[in-house]
């Protein structure tokens, strides 16, 4: 049975992230993001140096969010969450404007 409270959809898109990593220094990346939900995504790649809590704004073509980080493996898998007052960038409603691809796999029923 999944826990988890929203659907999720498995797919794999280039973002850009940048904030400021736990030795006090900005950094910008590409990443590849691996799932995605309403409000929230798991990135993969990540190469700064940066803790759970910590800030950080990802872009998607023209739209920007601010997320925080919930959950960090030594890899570089990050599980992030957006801020309560952030509107969305990963349209569940598929498609709204920011392009997510028409091919994905569905990952959990929410």
């Amino acid at each position: 049975m999944d826990r988890r409270r929203e659907r999720r959809l498995k797919l794999e898109l280039p973002v850009r992230i940048w904030g400021v990593d736990r030795m006090a220094r900005a950094f910008a990346e590409i990443v590849r993001v691996g799932n995605v939900s309403n409000r929230g995504a798991v990135l993969i790649g990540i190469r700064s140096k940066l803790q759970t809590g910590d800030l950080l704004d990802v872009q998607l073509g023209a739209s920007r969010t601010q997320f925080r980080i919930v959950w960090m493996n030594p890899s570089g898998v990050t599980g992030i969450q957006a801020l309560a007052f952030e509107p969305p960038i990963f349209d569940m409603g598929l498609g709204a404007g920011i392009g997510l691809p028409k091919v994905f796999e569905m990952v959990g029923t929410g």
